[in-house]
């Protein structure tokens, strides 16, 4: 979803950071196996005064506003305007709270009525949007699922907040995605909701690769370590490839430097020594089919080349802080936008 298949446009040579080749491509296949797919949608026609109180949850969350405006905030910040066409993306499902204007009492989003529109896409509706009135504002809110794990250093990097229009000078695919998701709730033509939501996924998406592009000029940390020309490429592999074995004199070959010097490099770079490092990805792998794909602890220990379940616990545990059969996810249930 995030891989970038088509040349850029002269705007997008200009907007976007200069990034040298080799870099860009280490970025692109670390980033190829980040997927974002849309749980389910909603439809929301309110009427102000209204306020919206959104709980913290595991999925992302999307708004889009596509009528009237809104106001957002998270707790401990000020309240943020959103204006007809704004979009934002909250990748770690953080509370926060939309209103018609700050300060209103707020209703949770759990209590309003939801009517089935297509898979995955609901309609919902305030008390005051019932009466014969039209409804004010016309809001299109979604949970979205990354397959990546939350302590993933990706995950962990990204802010609480992501705006579209602070990141559509950086990628101007962002404005036509505005653009057409504008059109697409204005026409209110049959199966407009799915094309919507599956407009909100590539969007989502986007935000995220114009947010990396922003961060790369002053980069520290893990992105820094990604963008330099040795690491970079250490990283990317690690990361297609967490099932393999990666030794410290496999990923020294690989970079082509010494073990020794490899091992303080990295060590250096990425804040963590490789052996931490491949076990943390392992892991967060585990994680991922375990909770998100019901796979079985002892297939997930082979798979990742564990000679028996007990040591592949016991290294989850050391890493996730809990042992694979806490994070096994029950039957999924329905959950609000």
């Amino acid at each position: 979803m995030l891989d970038e298949s088509s040349r850029p446009s002269a705007l997008a040579t200009l907007a976007a950071p200069t990034i040298p080749p080799d870099r860009r491509d280490t970025l692109t296949r670390i980033l190829l196996g980040l997927r974002l797919d849309g749980v389910e949608y909603g439809r929301c026609l309110v009427r102000a005064p209204w306020s919206l109180r959104f709980p913290a949850q595991r999925d992302a969350r999307f708004h889009f506003v596509a009528s009237g405006g809104a106001w957002l905030r998270l707790p401990g910040s000020d309240w943020l305007r959103l204006d007809p066409g704004d979009a934002v993306l909250l990748p770690r499902g953080s509370a926060h709270a939309l209103a018609s204007a700050p300060d209103l009492p707020a209703t949770d989003i759990a209590a309003l009525p939801r009517v089935p529109v297509s898979e995955q896409v609901y309609l919902v509706r305030d008390g005051t949007a019932d009466d014969g009135q039209a409804p004010s504002d016309l809001l299109f809110c979604g949970s979205m699922r990354f397959n990546l794990d939350p302590l993933h250093p990706l995950m962990a990097l990204m802010p609480d907040l992501m705006r579209a229009g602070e990141l559509a000078l950086r990628d101007p695919g962002v404005p036509a995605l505005l653009d057409a998701m504008e059109r697409e709730v204005a026409l209110d033509r049959i199966g407009s909701c799915g094309i919507l939501a599956r407009l909100a996924d590539v969007l989502a998406a986007s935000i995220i690769r114009a947010w990396v592009e922003c961060a790369c000029g002053d980069a520290t940390g893990w992105l820094a370590a990604v963008h330099c020309p040795d690491i970079g490429k250490v990283l990317a592999a690690i990361h297609a490839e967490p099932e393999r074995d990666w030794s410290v004199p496999a990923l020294a070959e690989l970079m082509g430097a010494s073990r020794s010097r490899f091992a303080e490099a990295f060590t250096k770079t990425v804040g963590e020594s490789p052996a931490r490092y491949v076990a943390k990805v392992k892991m967060f792998q585990a994680r991922h089919w375990i909770a998100q794909q019901g796979m079985r602890v002892a297939v997930a220990a082979s798979r990742l080349g564990y000679d028996s379940e007990a040591s592949f616990s016991r290294a989850f545990k050391r890493v996730i802080g809990q042992p694979p059969s806490a994070v096994r996810a029950p039957v999924p249930a329905r959950h609000p936008m």
